[in-house]
């Protein structure tokens, strides 16, 4: 199972920053455990959005160039408030250094304008083919697929669309 845990891209400057939301509803099968009675996004989930985030920021500084950008590392995470349904977690993310294999951002969660989670994140990007040349073609499948996902994700987001030459 995937969950994806970005709704919309608002701002994206490839090399430099994002800013994407996460709408909140009682739809999320989750919340029924989490926890009864005060159904609450799960910290780990709101850590999850801020990596999903970086990689789309990622993958759109350098155009698709990877179909694998996954998390390898959290460094000072904090929380702060909960995320309850009917909230919009507002998540950012910027690129404070990009080298050859990984990327290292400064990232935070925010539900109107206080702070639920913040932290550095590392992403590792690799192509599958780079230890197996066979699987080439899987790369270019999940590339594809990746591009059209972020097309929906910055729909109507006219300063992403603008930036990514989308």
């Amino acid at each position: 199972m995937q969950f994806s845990l970005i709704d919309r891209i608002d701002v994206l400057e490839p090399g430099s920053r994002i800013e994407a939301v996460k709408n909140l509803s009682m739809a999320e099968e989750y919340l029924a455990d989490h926890f009864p009675g005060f159904p609450v996004m799960p910290g780990v989930l709101m850590l999850e959005a801020m990596t999903q985030a970086g990689a789309w920021l990622v993958r759109a500084t350098e155009d698709f160039a990877h179909s694998m950008v996954v998390l390898k590392e959290l460094r000072n995470v904090k929380y702060g408030q909960f995320v309850q349904p009917g909230q919009t977690l507002e998540v950012s993310a910027e690129i404070v250094d990009h080298s050859d294999k990984e990327t290292k951002l400064k990232a935070q969660g925010q539900v109107n304008g206080q702070s639920t989670v913040r932290g550095q994140i590392v992403l590792r990007r690799y192509n599958l083919a780079e230890t197996s040349p066979h699987q080439a073609t899987i790369d270019t499948s999940l590339i594809e697929e990746l591009r059209s996902q972020f097309a929906l994700l910055t729909t109507g987001s006219r300063q992403a669309t603008d930036s990514a030459g989308v």
